[in-house]
């Protein structure tokens, strides 16, 4: 009986992983990625502010990951028996429960603050042109460089889950060809970004070290979706991941007290009182905030953006919001959690209610999407977290801090790589992952050994925790009198 090219492994399946107990090979996916060390690290990986800063209190990525796969599960069952998604390549729960829990695998240590320092130092000192991007990190962990035994296969995931994890099926800057950067309009993350005209896309699924891996993937699908676009399954998945993380950022920032009534209410009201759409606008005038993004949905997302939606939405948010969650302080009370518990509830259901599949999506979206109404909706709750967590300068100071800690542990691994005196006792990992890196390039590479020493100290790097960041470098600094500690193995 021939196989189903969706289940096919990159590798033949002829590895078998520590958690393979299920027959269906999309459960065994589900069940590798969990066994995975990677997976277990997550814990300890800044969503928005570092899990040690703030305890319990906050989501880190392992969190955030459980909450897309229950989102993305329960939209993938509602989908699944629609013949559209049928003839568009398969809607299977299991396969987009696994890749929810795989697509974060890649972040680096501080969330997406470390994401674009690892980028800028990959791509600036060490000259790789591939640089660091978290979803493409998150592919090479799932295909290479989680190693097992003596060689590095990485989880041989099945074609449709590892297709499901790409969210942005394209490589920084040649796959496929035409490459999406040069489509009008560019789907939503392959643009170029406007300082930077020769970096490649923004965002990107793979690495061009792992694009013979992501083809393997895409296979079955030929015929069926674009060469650029999503997967449904990986549709699904996206959607899931904006759904979760609009609603649950708001609710760790009203836990620890950093999302006040007052603000929300003042900036959301006063855009409600003043027709501003002529108006110049400025940083600090309340109302102006909000002005901006209705714009610059305007310019992006014309496709959707509607006022009089928009105007709902605000309404909608300032209602539920700021007259609802945010009327009293979240005090730790048995009956505060049951009111977020409510809150987040009411609108995860509202959300994955309004979800449709559509057969011809506009090239900034996937098949898979909100109704109009509660597109909008999203687009003002991630407004909120933006504008009243992300842009406080007590965060920018923190960021600052880790930002120069990520360069000098880099700089830091890269002498201790470079030291002749230090090979017989450089980490093991690291040593694996030099040899990796030097075996993935041509042989006519100019610098070859220093390339693989930079991609290799990037894959090292971004394998860390937090907090094992943090001690590394004190090791490394000195700072540290621990010789024995289990903040970091190496």
């Amino acid at each position: 009986m021939q196989e189903d090219p969706r289940s096919s492994r990159l590798f033949g399946g002829a590895a078998v992983a520590p958690g393979d107990l299920a027959a269906n090979p999309f459960r065994a996916d589900r069940d590798r990625i969990v066994s995975s060390p990677f997976f277990a690290r997550l814990a300890g990986v800044t969503q928005v502010i570092s899990p040690g800063g703030a305890g319990l209190l906050v989501h880190n990525r392992l969190t955030h990951s459980l909450k897309v796969a229950q989102v993305g599960r329960a939209i993938a069952e509602r989908l699944a028996p629609d013949p559209l998604a049928d003839k568009l390549g398969g809607c299977d729960p299991d396969v987009v429960e696994a890749a929810a829990l795989a697509h974060d695998l890649g972040h680096p240590p501080f969330g997406h603050l470390g994401e674009r320092v690892l980028d800028r130092i990959a791509r600036q000192k060490l000259a790789l042109a591939d640089g660091f991007e978290g979803n493409a990190q998150s592919y090479r962990i799932v295909t290479s460089t989680e190693i097992r035994g003596t060689t590095t296969i990485g989880l041989d995931l099945t074609a449709a889950v590892r297709a499901a994890v790409l969210k942005y099926p394209w490589t920084r800057h040649t796959h496929p060809s035409p490459h999406p950067s040069t489509l009008d309009p560019a789907p939503r993350g392959a643009g170029v970004p406007a300082g930077d005209p020769h970096s490649g896309s923004a965002k990107f699924g793979a690495y061009s070290t792992e694009v013979h891996d992501l083809q393997q993937a895409r296979a079955p699908f030929a015929g069926r979706i674009a060469d650029w676009q999503q997967t449904v399954e990986a549709s699904v998945m996206d959607l899931a991941d904006d759904v979760a993380y609009a609603i649950h950022d708001v609710e760790d920032f009203h836990r620890v007290g950093v999302l006040q009534q007052g603000s929300v209410a003042t900036e959301l009201m006063a855009w409600q009182r003043g027709d501003l759409t002529g108006a110049t606008l400025t940083a600090r005038r309340p109302g102006h905030a909000i002005e901006r993004l209705r714009r610059e949905l305007h310019r992006k997302d014309s496709w959707i953006t509607d006022d009089d939606a928009f105007a709902a939405a605000v309404e909608t948010v300032r209602a539920e919001l700021v007259d609802g969650l945010l009327a009293a302080p979240f005090d730790g009370s048995i009956e505060a959690e049951q009111y977020v518990a409510a809150f987040s509830a009411v609108w995860t259901r509202r959300l994955t209610d309004a979800v449709r599949l559509v057969a011809d999506p506009h090239p900034r979206s996937g098949h898979v999407l909100l109704a109009p109404a509660q597109w909008h909706e999203v687009q003002v709750l991630k407004f909120i977290h933006h504008r009243f967590v992300l842009e406080r300068p007590d965060l920018a100071l923190h960021q600052r801090g880790q930002a120069r800690l990520l360069h000098t542990l880099v700089n830091a691994l890269l002498d201790w790589l470079a030291d002749p005196e230090e090979t017989g006792r450089l980490p093991r990992r690291l040593h694996d992952l030099v040899e990796l890196a030097e075996a993935e390039l041509p042989a006519d590479t100019s610098d070859r050994l220093g390339r693989a020493r930079g991609r290799a100290v990037i894959d090292f790097v971004a394998s860390l925790t937090d907090s094992q960041a943090v001690a590394l470098l004190d090791a490394l600094s000195g700072r540290s009198r621990q010789l024995w500690t289990d903040a970091f193995v190496l």
